[in-house]
């Protein structure tokens, strides 16, 4: 018998319902020392995603 898949969650930023609905989630604090080490770090993206960094 196989488990049911954990869903992603698109557009859910609430920490408390990604846990509490089952979704997947990857804890990556452990990842910020190192990059803090580095003098510039780039980030990839998709085409067309994220550009707007401030919301007015």
């Amino acid at each position: 018998m196989i488990a049911d898949p954990l869903k992603i969650p698109y557009g859910i930023s609430d920490y408390e319902a990604i846990r509490t609905r089952h979704f997947y989630f990857v804890d990556k604090t452990r990842f910020i020392p190192h990059l803090e080490q580095h003098n510039f770090v780039v980030f990839m993206r998709p085409r067309r995603f994220g550009k707007k960094l401030c919301v007015t």
